[in-house]
């Protein structure tokens, strides 16, 4: 990065910071600090919960989730519109109505407080561990930035978002995530003409989409039902609505951006706006990445995007195997791109497209292959190298071809990502350690019950699981690609939390024991299930949802318990 990059960084990340100090400046006591003082519009509620959701790892991964497996990630928002629907229908007037600070205090209001326990922890477990892949993604970045180790800028991004959090609680968040996203959009946009600009001059965009096309890059819809595929029509339709239901309607790090409006109706209108912008915005953050994969069939690309686990293996004793293999690579990739060349021609001149098309196919996969045993030299060379690069691919794109200036912004988008994500988590988890556990269990909540103590002990909860996700942050590295990975472990807890708020919502005669049995019951279920089966990690939503449904109707209809219904 030059001085100018430096600069521009600074200067973003620094207004940001100053801006949500400045206007969170009168927050004093735990209402301020949780709910913002409920004085939040809907157009900062709409881009509030598009920021919290469009993390460090949207920015880093989805790019390279797309490189390596085409467009068809975007399936998994289907749902996401419809949840949008039915959340403010149904989950916003009744959590206006009882003026709660969490989700889970419905859950006491309607059953009792062993089944509000068990919603939180399930939060708490989850977005404690998601948040540590959270903080790993922007460490990548700086890693690679500053050449530091994993560990210690894990370390360092968790103590800055810490202290970013802290200062100003849900209204500093909510305020700085609109300039967040603006920045964050405005970034994605820079980087998507600069690559077009940067490809060859006989290569349209016409030509980029069928030359991705041919490849399998352009693959945005499947309507074939295959329980195993991760992403098709169909389980982003049914998983996709019920993981959005969950998240959107259950998660206090999205529910809390919602909390904090000043009317129903302004949630409601925040709400409707994440619904309709999230896929629009997922398809052209997955389509930079299809048109990254274009770029590099006609700029020589890596053998493996992770640099310093690459330059690690060359300054070692398989230096020479390294070396062989990457002219074994140089003289694939310059038959890959004749053969892409060749394609271009052939759709120029609307004959020869199929030849053409199979050339390109067999060239491609031959670099593909030498990619495979770079990856396997890597993990025999460096033993525990992280030798997963697909998150490596946009920022090793980033600062190797992208002008001065615009390097520093696209990375000051990745970081605001991770602040905006990141902040909105932990103040999550600290309002909900304070409200649903530390008030109703501490030992000395009865002493320190007044709201400036209340809002002591929220910040301390903050940085105590700041330092939780920190250190899970360190086994990120073992993980396929991030964009699944914080999906995956999403799935697994979601849909037992929205199977309690389903229960409590809509199956009014079914009381506490029951629905809690149901919830332990569906939890062991998906957990099984992930171990044990090639389910797609999408129907542990529907399943663990039913599950809670169907246990706890059953144990109802059978007599278990006997208490009416709240």
């Amino acid at each position: 990065m030059t001085a100018l990059d430096w600069v521009v960084l600074a200067g973003t990340l620094g207004f940001i910071a100053i801006y949500g100090a400045w206007k969170s400046r009168d927050v004093r006591d735990i209402d301020g600090y949780l709910r913002g003082g409920n004085t939040l519009a809907w157009p900062t509620i709409g881009l509030s919960i598009m920021a919290t959701q469009a993390s460090a790892i949207t920015f880093l991964s989805t790019p390279g989730q797309a490189y390596q497996d085409g467009m068809r990630f975007v399936q998994f928002y289907f749902g996401l519109p419809l949840a949008m629907i039915v959340i403010a229908a149904v989950f916003v007037p009744i959590f206006h109505r009882l003026k709660v600070y969490t989700a889970y205090e419905y859950l006491e209001h309607r059953f009792d407080g062993r089944v509000r326990t068990l919603g939180a922890l399930l939060f708490l477990i989850q977005r404690g561990l998601a948040a540590g892949i959270t903080i790993y993604a922007p460490s990548i970045i700086l890693s690679t930035v500053l050449g530091w180790p994993l560990h210690l800028t894990n370390l360092g991004m968790g103590l800055f978002v810490v202290a970013y959090t802290v200062s100003g609680g849900t209204r500093a968040v909510s305020q700085t995530q609109k300039q967040q996203m603006i920045v964050m959009l405005s970034g994605m946009a820079v980087a998507g003409v600069v690559i077009l600009f940067n490809l060859p001059d006989t290569v349209s965009l016409p030509h980029a989409v069928k030359l991705a096309g041919a490849l399998d890059r352009m693959n945005p819809v499947s309507f074939q039902l295959d329980f195993e595929s991760r992403y098709n029509f169909w389980s982003g339709i049914a998983g996709g609505f019920f993981l959005a239901l969950a998240y959107f309607g259950t998660d206090q790090s999205q529910v809390g951006r919602y909390l904090a409006g000043r009317s129903v109706t302004e949630s409601r209108l925040g709400l409707v706006f994440n619904g309709l912008f999230k896929i629009p915005m997922q398809f052209g953050i997955l389509f930079i990445g299809v048109l990254v994969f274009v770029f590099y069939l006609f700029t020589p690309p890596p053998v493996f995007f992770n640099a310093p686990a690459l330059e690690r293996v060359a300054r070692g004793p398989h230096a020479a195997e390294l070396a062989a293999l990457e002219a074994r690579y140089d003289a694939a990739f310059a038959a890959q791109r004749g053969a892409a060349e060749a394609y271009v021609v052939a759709l120029e001149r609307g004959a020869g497209e199929e030849g053409a098309r199979a050339a390109l196919r067999a060239a491609h996969g031959a670099t593909q292959q030498l990619r495979e045993e770079a990856r396997a030299l890597v993990a025999k060379a460096v033993p525990g190298a992280e030798t997963k690069d697909a998150d490596y691919v946009f920022i090793s794109f980033v600062l190797r071809y992208l002008p001065h200036g615009i390097v520093g912004l696209l990375i000051a988008v990745i970081l605001c990502a991770a602040m905006s994500s990141v902040s909105s988590e932990l103040a999550a988890l600290g309002s909900t350690s304070v409200i649903d556990l530390w008030k109703r269990f501490g030992p000395l909540a009865a002493r320190t019950g007044t709201p400036r103590a209340d809002l002591l002990v929220s910040k301390g909860f903050t940085v105590l699981w700041g330092l939780v996700a920190s250190g899970f942050a360190t086994f990120a590295s073992l993980l396929d690609n991030l964009i699944q990975a914080v999906n995956i472990l999403g799935s697994i807890f979601y849909g037992t939390v929205l199977g309690l708020f389903v229960v409590a919502f809509f199956f009014k005669r079914i009381t506490a024991t029951p629905v809690l049995v149901g919830a332990l019951v569906a939890q062991a279920t998906v957990i099984a299930l992930f171990f044990a089966s090639d389910l797609g990690f999408l129907w542990y939503n529907v399943v663990g949802c039913g599950v809670v449904v169907l246990v706890s109707a059953v144990l109802q209809a059978l007599g278990v318990s006997s208490r009416p219904p709240r």
